[in-house]
């Protein structure tokens, strides 16, 4: 009974004083029991018979409920379910079957959507690093011959550790993981070089924008991975096979190699991506089979628990299904979900929901001025469009890196101008002038009715405020000028120092464009330096009373220096990974003459280390 159909509650009337209240006939009673009865046995009974499809079901079998969900499905592709099989769980009702296969996963009863529905691809790049490196060397011109042996490394627990590999280097037992010491030892002739880890992950984020042109969902997966929902949009492309053939030649032309597998969840995907065949898809309806064969670490698990499953016995996904799921839930109580075999079962199978967690894109801030006339000069048009764009910037709290200003001739000629900043900066005036003197430098044909002014690089920018008047006494000025300074001369005319780690102090500082990405921070040196250090360590001649100890006197540039006091050694031992076998380790000291005048000189070697003749010295710095 509805809401507006329920009867007012009226008072009962009381009974008056002597009044006996009537008595219930017992055969009324029965019979209303008797039809009670009845009436449930025929609503139990009709709730047990299956629906009988009317007729306009049975001419249009693909139509849809009012919320979307279709009446039935069975397979990718729509077909027609096929009859119930050995193995098989179905119903039949007026000779049609509807099956469904029992490795499926059950269907969501929250949603009514089906998990297995979903298409997840995914991309694994296992080359990425040493395939970024060689196209960078490519870009300086220099060539890496096929058959030199190159690696990159990384700081492990117990000294460096090999994180990449070429081809040569890999046919020369060179391998992942492994101790650089190991493998120059095994391979002497192996160029090693630092990994850049900050760099790839960051090309890695911009390869994961660059792949949504084949779907609207991308994440990153990994170190070395990307994730695609590609739900309803291999059709645009001429299936999923085409589609994948499509990725990977795109990325053969990005100098990337990559291994590509399509399935329903993101665990099957990945497993087949990295443990399958060449363009794996795999369909719902043989998900359990194929993802059965597979080894134990396809679950994505880490070494100790992969070595943990293998000593139970348990080498395969299918030898972990057909465990007891109450014997593994408590053997992995307290594991925690990433590595829990359980949990990335049930997710490779689709029990588990695991959706791509895509980000936004990027924020995007360009302006455009379209013109009803072409002209031919457009300075008169760039200060309003500066204007407006920094206006966005500082509505999002944005300030620009890199400015485009892009012109479309009439002719279909396209000329573009790029400036760049030290810092973020959402100044119109300044950002205008930075293109002072660059738009002569524009053929303007027939003239142009277009143009367009983008901040191609943004960076966060908050508001600072240091002085009352409202300014700032954060070097804006300085960064203005060095802006314009390399807009006129070049962006790499202007350097300023940047620190960058090493041991060594003459590496430790390097010199970079002040327009270029912003230099990420490093801890001080532990030690003190001096002010100013020469650019080349020159050598000088010491008279000492102890070989091992400081100098009491030394010349330096025909001036004789005695010594009156001293701190030190710091010892510096040098980079073995990257210097030459018999470079010597270095023993610094702080030096102070008679003259009150302060260096800082170091000791090039230790008498008897089988590394050259006596030590020699050297001024590698001054105090003040």
């Amino acid at each position: 009974m509805g809401h507006e159909d329920k009867l007012p509650a009226l008072p009962a009337p009381r009974p008056g004083p002597g009044s006996t209240p009537p008595s219930a006939n017992p055969d009324d009673l029965a019979r209303a029991m008797h039809a009670l009865a009845r009436a449930m046995a025929e609503e139990d009974s009709r709730a047990e018979q299956p629906p009988v499809p009317s007729e306009e079901d049975s001419l249009t079998p693909d139509s849809f409920t009012p919320v979307g969900a279709p009446r039935w499905r069975s397979g990718r592709d729509g077909a027609r379910p096929s009859p119930p099989e050995a193995g098989r769980a179905g119903a039949i009702a007026n000779g049609n079957a509807v099956a469904r296969p029992v490795d499926h996963a059950p269907r969501d009863t929250t949603t009514g959507r089906d998990p297995l529905a979903r298409r997840i691809t995914s991309l694994h790049l296992p080359q990425f690093s040493i395939e970024r490196w060689m196209r960078s060397l490519d870009r300086r011109g220099e060539i890496l011959p096929d058959d030199l042996p190159a690696a990159l490394a990384i700081e492990g627990p117990h000294g460096p550790v090999i994180h990449a590999a070429t081809r040569a280097a890999g046919l020369a037992g060179v391998h992942k993981g492994a101790r650089v010491v190991d493998m120059r030892a095994l391979c002497p002739d192996l160029r090693i070089e630092y990994a850049d880890i900050a760099g790839d992950r960051m090309a890695l984020q911009r390869l994961m924008l660059w792949t949504r042109r084949w779907c609207p969902w991308t994440a990153l997966d990994g170190d070395a991975g990307l994730v695609m929902d590609t739900t309803g949009s291999d059709h645009l492309w001429g299936g999923e096979a085409a589609m994948l053939r499509d990725i990977e030649e795109k990325l053969s032309h990005l100098g990337l190699s990559a291994d590509l597998a399509t399935a329903p969840t993101h665990g099957a995907a990945w497993a087949l991506a990295r443990f399958g065949g060449v363009r794996d898809c795999c369909p719902p309806e043989r998900l359990a089979a194929r993802m059965a064969p597979l080894a134990a670490r396809a679950l994505r698990l880490d070494a100790d628990t992969v070595l943990l499953l293998q000593r139970l016995g348990l080498n395969t996904v299918g030898d972990l299904a057909a465990v007891p799921r109450l014997s593994l839930a408590r053997r992995f109580a307290n594991a925690a979900a990433a590595q829990n075999p359980l949990h990335r079962l049930d997710q490779m199978m689709g029990r588990t929901p695991e959706p791509v967690d895509s980000p936004d894109d990027p924020p995007r801030f360009a302006v455009e001025a379209r013109l009803p006339e072409p002209i031919e000069d457009p300075t008169p048009h760039l200060p309003a469009l500066a204007r407006t764009l920094c206006a966005g910037l500082e509505a999002h709290g944005f300030g620009a890196r890199r400015i485009a200003l892009t012109i479309y001739r009439t002719d279909g000629e396209i000329a573009r101008l790029d400036v760049a900043t030290a810092r973020p900066t959402r100044d119109w005036q300044h950002m205008a002038r930075l293109f002072d003197g660059k738009l002569d430098r524009i053929d303007p044909g027939y003239g142009f009715d277009l143009v367009t002014l983008d901040a191609t690089v943004v960076e966060d920018m908050a508001q600072v405020q240091t002085r009352l008047d409202g300014g700032a006494d954060d070097g804006a000025e300085i960064a203005k000028l060095a802006d314009r300074l390399s807009a006129r001369f070049g962006g790499q005319a202007i350097r300023h120092p940047v620190v960058r780690e090493s041991h060594l102090p003459e590496r430790r500082e390097d010199w970079h464009p002040v327009t270029g990405p912003r230099a990420h921070v490093l801890a001080p040196a532990p030690q003190p330096r001096p002010f100013r250090l020469l650019e080349h360590p020159e050598e000088i001649r010491v008279l000492y009373a102890v070989p091992e100890g400081p100098p009491a006197q030394f010349v330096w540039r025909k001036q004789t220096h005695r010594v009156v006091r001293f701190a030190g050694p710091e010892r510096i031992a040098p980079e073995w990974w990257r210097d030459r076998p018999g470079t010597r380790l270095r023993d610094y000291y702080h030096i102070e003459d008679h003259a009150s005048r302060r260096f800082w000189l170091y000791r090039d070697g230790v008498l008897g280390d089988r590394r050259g003749d006596g030590p020699d010295w050297f001024v590698h710095g001054i105090h003040g």
